[in-house]
């Protein structure tokens, strides 16, 4: 867990990444449907993990990730417009790429329709769907939820 107050040397209305609970999917879902983001299936995920940065009491983003074994799908990046370009978003990812990978996930995948550039800075690169494996592709954001046209993206962890 990132206490970005005592890595920046501020007080508790800095941001803190934490691990998200059910209490958080609320403000979760509220974060993605505002940001036009799909939110219908985020309570249903079987063995979801959701990490939300907080500040003063708010929740300013979130992150999920979708196991499927060694591999995850990164799903869910999300940063209210009033706390962007603080890299509260790289953050999260580095959180969630940091946690996956100590509980054995090897690969990530990801769609998104925006964020490619933001992504490929992060050392995602464009794939194929096809090169995503079949329990990947049974989640419901391959099978309904993006589009086609979404840039399906992977990184292996180290």
């Amino acid at each position: 867990m990132h206490d970005l107050s005592v890595l920046c040397g501020m007080n508790e209305a800095t941001p803190r990444i934490r691990h998200g609970s059910q209490a958080d999917l609320s403000a979760i879902e509220s974060l993605l449907q505002s940001a036009g983001l799909p939110a219908d299936d985020i309570r249903g995920i079987p063995g979801l993990l959701t990490w939300v940065v907080e500040a003063g009491g708010t929740i300013q983003g979130a992150i999920a990730l979708e196991p499927f074994g060694k591999e995850g799908l990164l799903r869910s990046l999300v940063v209210a417009p009033d706390a962007r370009r603080h890299g509260l978003g790289r953050n999260l990812v580095m959180q969630l790429e940091s946690d996956a990978s100590s509980e054995g996930v090897r690969t990530l995948v990801l769609l998104t329709q925006t964020a490619a550039p933001f992504f490929r800075d992060l050392g995602y690169q464009a794939v194929g769907r096809d090169d995503v494996s079949s329990a990947v592709k049974s989640s419901a954001q391959f099978r309904s939820l993006c589009p086609a046209s979404a840039t399906c993206m992977s990184k292996i962890l180290v």
